[in-house]
C-alpha cells in the first residue's frame, strides 16, 4: 500500500508549485489526507489537511498562500502552493490518517497513518 507524492522542485520566491499525491488502487476507503513538511534541522510539521467531506485545516504559516484539495473518486490530494517563500523549503510528505485496502486474495486490511515517500521543494532565487 502506497501513497505516491510528486510535483516538488525548484521555485523562485513568489512562485508557485503544485504537489500531488495518489493512493494505490488497492485502497478503497481513505480518511483525512494531508501534507506535512520537514526542513533540515526541524521536526515534521502539518502544512494542511482535508477530510473526506472537504473540511480543511492550514498551518498559520501557509494560510492564504496554499490550497489543499482532494478527489475522493481518484483517492488523490493536491497542494497548490503560491507566493512561495524560502522558508517553505522542505521535504513534503503526504499522509492519510487511515485507509482500508484489499489484498490480492481479497482480504481487507485497515491501516492507520500512511505516508508517502516525500518530495523536495526548494524555494530559492
Amino acid at each position: 500500500v502506497q501513497l505516491q507524492a510528486s510535483g516538488g522542485g525548484l521555485a523562485q520566491p513568489g512562485g508557485s508549485l503544485r504537489l500531488s499525491c495518489v493512493a494505490s488502487r488497492s485502497i478503497f476507503m481513505i480518511g483525512a489526507m494531508g501534507w506535512y513538511r520537514q526542513a533540515p534541522g526541524h521536526q515534521r510539521e502539518l502544512v494542511a489537511s482535508i477530510t473526506s467531506a472537504g473540511s480543511t485545516t492550514y498551518s498559520d504559516s501557509v494560510k492564504d498562500r496554499f490550497t489543499i484539495s482532494r478527489d475522493n473518486a481518484k483517492n488523490t490530494v493536491q497542494l497548490q502552493m503560491n507566493s512561495l517563500k524560502p522558508e517553505d523549503t522542505a521535504v513534503y510528505y503526504c499522509n492519510a490518517d487511515w485507509a482500508n485496502w484489499r489484498l490480492p486474495d481479497s482480504t481487507i486490511v485497515a491501516g492507520k497513518d500512511l505516508w508517502g515517500q516525500g518530495t523536495l521543494v526548494t524555494v530559492s532565487s
